[in-house]
C-alpha cells in the first residue's frame, strides 16, 4: 500500500516542494495552483503585498488546511500498518511535515518578529517539539535525519524575518520588482535552500554581497533585509536566541563621512591615535557580533588607503584600530553599495580591481523606479498608497492616493522618467498633499542654471572654472547623480563632485 494515492501524491510532492522554492519567484505561485486547482486565487504574476497594510492572501491558508489533513493522514498509515515505503515517499513525508509544521507555527513567529525590539520568549518551542517527534520519530521507521528540530526551528524564524523584511518593505507587483525580492531572498539563503540548511546556514557571513542601482532605489531597505534575516542559534533551555536579531545592522553611510572619521567608525581607535582622539574607541567591525552585519553605503567613496584595509578584512577577516598594531578579528558580514560604475571606476585607476572581486561575490542590482513602473498606473498607484500610508496614515491614504496618480497622470504622465527615483515620487506625493501640485527639480533646476549660464557667458563675465562649474551643476541638478553627469559630460566622478561643491550647487 503506498502512503499517498494517486490523488494526493502530486499535491503531497508539490507541498513538499514548497519548503525549497524561492516564494518570489513564478515557480511558487505555480506550486500553489497545483496543490489548490480551482480554488486558487489570482494575486498576480509576483507575490507581492499590492502596498495595501491590510492585505491578505487567501491561497495561504488553504493549502495549510489541506497540508494538516494530508499529515494527519499519512501519519496515521504509518502507525496503522507496516509499510515499505521507497526514499522519495518518505522525503515527501518528511518536507510535507515540515512545510505543515511552518504553518502551524506561523502565527507565533510573526508575534516575535513584530514585537521586536521587544524582549521574546519562545516557549512554544515545546509545543513544537511535540509535535515534530509526533511526526518525525515513528517506530518502525527510518527517515533520512535530514531535518533536526532544533535547526528547523532556526531557519523557521530566520525564514519568517526575510519573508517579513522582503514582503512589506520591497514593495511593487511588477515583474522587476519580483525579481528583486527573489534576488534578495536569494542573497539570504542561496538558490539552494536544502543545500543551505545542510552547509551554509552558519557560513554566509563569509560571503560579501555588493548592492548596485541608482540613487534612491532602495538599496538601504536591500541591505537592511539582508542584514536582519540572518541565521542566529536558538537555545532550548533559556527558549531565546542567541542575540536580538534587529540590532545586528550596522550601516555606515561613507559619502557623508571625511575619510579620517571612516577610519574611526569602521576601525576604531587608540587615546592619542590622531588629533581630538582623547579616549579609545571600538569601531564597528569589532562591536559588530558575529551574526551582525557591518553596511558600507556609498562603497565607492572611500581612498585608496581605506581600500587597502578593507580588503585585508574581506581577504583574513583581520584589522588594526587606528594608532594600534594588534590584530583583530571582524566576525560578522560586510554588505556594500554604490550607484557608481565599479568598473568604470576600475579602469580610471580610482577603484582596486582586487577589492572589487571580493566584493562581489554576491551582488544583487535595483531597478530605477521608472522600470519598477514600466508605464504601469496600476504600479504607480500602489508606490503611492504605500507612501500615502506612511505619510497620511491608513484613513486618509486612499484619498490622497488618487488624488496624486490622477495629478500625475494629467502632468508628468505615465512615461515619466522619475530621475529621482523612489525619493522623488515621494516628493511628490508630499508636494501635492501640501500644495496640491509638483514641480520636478529636474526641469525647473535645468532651465535656470542654464539660462544663467548662458546670461554669464553673454555678458562675458564669468572665468573657464566657473563656467565648467557651472555646467557640471547645472547637468548634476537635472539628473540628481553624479555618476550620470560624469557619463553625460565625459568627466572624471570626482572632477563632477569637486565642480559642483565648488559651485555651491550640491543638492
Amino acid at each position: 500500500m503506498p502512503l499517498f494515492n494517486d490523488a494526493e501524491r502530486g499535491i503531497a510532492e508539490a507541498i513538499a516542494a514548497l519548503n525549497y522554492t524561492n516564494p518570489f519567484t513564478p515557480e511558487r505561485i505555480s506550486l500553489e495552483k497545483t496543490i489548490l486547482k480551482d480554488h486558487y486565487r489570482e494575486k498576480g504574476v509576483v507575490w507581492s503585498t499590492k502596498a495595501q497594510p491590510d492585505f491578505k492572501d487567501a491561497n495561504v491558508p488553504r493549502i495549510q488546511v489541506i497540508t494538516e489533513k494530508l499529515a494527519i493522514t499519512a501519519r496515521r498509515r504509518l502507525t496503522e500498518k507496516r509499510l515499505k515505503l521507497s526514499t522519495h515517499e518518505l522525503e515527501t513525508y518528511e518536507n510535507l511535515i515540515v512545510y505543515y509544521l511552518f504553518e502551524e507555527f506561523r502565527q507565533e513567529m510573526v508575534e516575535a518578529v513584530l514585537s521586536a525590539p521587544e524582549p521574546r520568549s519562545f516557549r512554544f518551542y515545546n509545543r513544537f517539539l511535540e509535535l515534530y517527534t509526533h511526526y518525525m520519530q515513528i517506530p518502525g521507521y527510518a527517515f533520512s535525519g535530514r531535518h533536526d528540530a532544533l535547526r528547523t526551528f532556526e531557519i523557521y524564524f530566520q525564514i519568517h524575518r526575510a519573508f517579513y523584511y522582503i514582503f512589506d518593505f520591497i514593495i511593487g507587483s511588477s515583474n522587476a520588482s519580483g525579481k528583486l525580492r527573489a534576488s534578495i531572498w536569494q542573497s539570504i539563503f542561496t538558490h539552494d535552500i536544502y543545500r543551505y540548511n545542510r552547509a551554509l546556514y552558519d557560513r554566509m557571513r563569509n560571503i560579501t554581497t555588493l548592492i548596485t542601482g541608482p540613487s534612491g532605489t532602495g538599496k538601504e531597505l536591500v541591505a537592511r533585509a539582508i542584514s536582519l534575516s540572518q541565521y542566529i542559534p536558538f537555545h532550548e533551555k533559556s527558549f531565546t536566541f542567541d542575540i536580538p536579531f534587529h540590532e545586528q545592522f550596522h550601516p555606515l553611510h561613507l559619502s557623508a563621512m571625511p575619510q579620517t572619521l571612516i577610519e574611526s567608525e569602521l576601525f576604531g581607535h587608540c587615546k592619542g591615535a590622531f588629533t581630538g582622539a582623547v579616549n579609545e574607541r571600538a569601531g564597528w567591525l569589532e562591536t559588530c557580533s558575529k551574526y551582525g552585519t557591518v553596511f558600507l553605503d556609498e562603497i565607492g567613496e572611500i581612498n585608496e588607503e581605506i581600500q587597502v584595509k578593507l580588503l585585508r578584512i574581506l581577504q583574513d577577516r583581520r584589522f588594526q584600530r587606528l594608532g594600534e598594531h594588534n590584530d583583530r578579528l571582524f566576525q560578522g558580514k560586510i554588505l556594500a553599495a554604490t550607484n557608481r560604475n565599479l568598473s568604470k571606476e576600475i579602469s580610471n585607476n580610482s577603484f582596486r580591481m582586487d577589492l572589487y572581486y571580493r566584493l562581489c561575490s554576491d551582488m544583487v542590482t535595483t531597478p530605477s523606479l521608472k522600470a519598477i513602473l514600466a508605464g504601469s498606473e496600476s504600479e504607480l498607484s500602489s508606490f503611492t498608497a504605500f507612501i500615502a500610508n506612511k505619510l497620511i496614515g491608513p484613513e486618509e491614504a486612499d484619498e490622497l492616493t488618487d488624488e496624486a496618480v490622477k495629478w500625475i497622470r494629467s502632468n508628468l504622465g505615465l512615461e515619466y522618467d522619475w530621475p529621482g527615483n523612489v525619493r522623488e515620487l515621494e516628493q511628490c506625493v508630499r508636494n501635492i498633499l501640501i500644495r496640491g501640485g509638483y514641480t520636478p527639480q529636474a526641469k525647473t533646476a535645468k532651465i535656470s542654471e542654464m539660462d544663467k549660464i548662458y546670461e554669464t557667458v553673454r555678458t562675458r563675465n564669468i572665468t573657464a572654472d566657473e563656467l565648467l562649474n557651472g555646467y557640471c551643476a547645472a547637468v548634476y541638478n537635472a539628473t540628481g547623480s553624479y555618476t550620470e553627469t560624469a557619463d553625460t559630460l565625459g568627466l572624471d566622478r570626482r572632477t563632477v563632485k569637486k565642480r559642483v561643491i565648488d559651485a555651491g550647487m550640491e543638492m
